[in-house]
């Protein structure tokens, strides 16, 4: 082989691996990812208490430090002013176990009183979420999931 044969070769393998290297680092920075998100609201009975469930699998890289959880009403104050990632950090959080490589299984369960619920809003609500990730990047979204009370 001649020597510009591999000193091109070699040329090309250092800008596969730095290509390689820049794609492992862009990887650890990715945000966390929710999938398979689910609220579930039961209305509280004479008999029993209420609950609200929310569960969703959460992805990073860097593994999951926590999900912040909201729930909050379509047509409350958050619908005129919007949700801020900020909103989200005094926030209620989500119990996550690991569920794979760089996924846990998050769940945030709420039990419902009659006189919480004679109280909430019915109508249409949503869930917010703030996921944070080990590496401290975060991903925040205001309508994650929905539910309906009444």
């Amino acid at each position: 082989m001649s020597r510009g044969i591999m000193l091109g070769s070699a040329a090309a393998l250092v800008v596969v691996g730095g290509a390689g290297a820049f794609a492992l680092a862009h990887a650890g920075e990715q945000p966390p990812a929710l999938k398979n998100s689910n609220a579930r609201y039961t209305a509280p009975t004479k008999d029993r208490e209420g609950s609200l469930t929310f569960t969703a699998d959460v992805t990073a890289a860097s593994g999951i430090k926590s999900l912040k959880v909201l729930a909050w009403p379509a047509e409350g104050p958050f619908a005129k002013k919007g949700l801020t990632e900020k909103d989200l950090v005094a926030a209620e959080s989500a119990t996550c176990k690991p569920a794979g490589e760089d996924t846990a299984r998050c769940t945030y369960k709420v039990t419902v009183t009659a006189a919480e619920a004679a109280e909430s809003a019915n109508g249409r609500w949503h869930v917010a979420t703030l996921a944070t990730a080990k590496n401290g990047a975060t991903a925040f979204a205001d309508k994650t999931a929905t539910f309906t009370i009444g």
